[in-house]
């Protein structure tokens, strides 16, 4: 068998093969996933809008609507009991966290107190900025019952009514800042 001289024109087609098949191949197992990856970020965003508003008979998903607040885009969920507004879901973010972007789902009643809070996604420190996760901790609790309109958002040390996460006050105020966000696109978007 003879050797193949090594020249351009053979590593280029060398090369364009194999790129061809690795992006073939990609693009096919995006395809076969992108179905299932979205249905379990469906079950995860309809589990959390369950934790955080009063029981609801209607499709929360089907009826959302965006309202823009800061120059952010957020979602909001209304929650209907037989066609009647019992609470909305609003999902909020923020990228003061110590370690990034936090995503909350926030639940409010009709009259605007915070139902309850669930944490979507987070990067912050093990241990500390993590105890907004009710899993860790039960620091989020505090905004239960709450109305921010005579609740001010914003942790003691700035003046306001919240209690920070102790050695965590970045973490802390992050999430008051995505609560504060939840809020104002709760009185935008009013119950409808």
């Amino acid at each position: 068998m003879a050797n193949k001289e090594s020249t351009f024109t053979n590593m280029v087609l060398t090369l364009f093969i194999v790129t061809l098949a690795a992006s073939t191949t990609l693009g096919f197992i995006y395809e076969l996933t992108r179905g299932p990856i979205a249905e379990a970020e469906m079950r995860k965003k309809n589990m959390a809008i369950r934790q955080v508003v009063p029981d609801f008979t209607n499709q929360p998903n089907q009826e959302s609507y965006k309202v823009v607040v800061e120059g952010d885009s957020l979602q909001v969920y209304p929650a209907k009991q037989n066609g009647e507004l019992v609470g909305m879901a609003v999902s909020t973010f923020t990228d003061q966290g110590y370690s990034g972007r936090i995503r909350l789902m926030v639940g409010f009643n009709t009259d605007g107190t915070i139902n309850n809070i669930s944490v979507l996604e987070h990067a912050e420190t093990p241990g500390l900025g993590d105890k907004i996760d009710k899993a860790k901790s039960n620091w989020s609790t505090q905004f239960n019952g709450k109305n921010p309109e005579n609740y001010e958002l914003e942790v003691q040390k700035d003046g306001g009514d919240v209690d920070a996460i102790t050695a965590a006050t970045i973490s802390s105020r992050a999430y008051c800042d995505a609560v504060q966000k939840a809020y104002q696109a709760f009185q935008k978007g009013g119950p409808q």
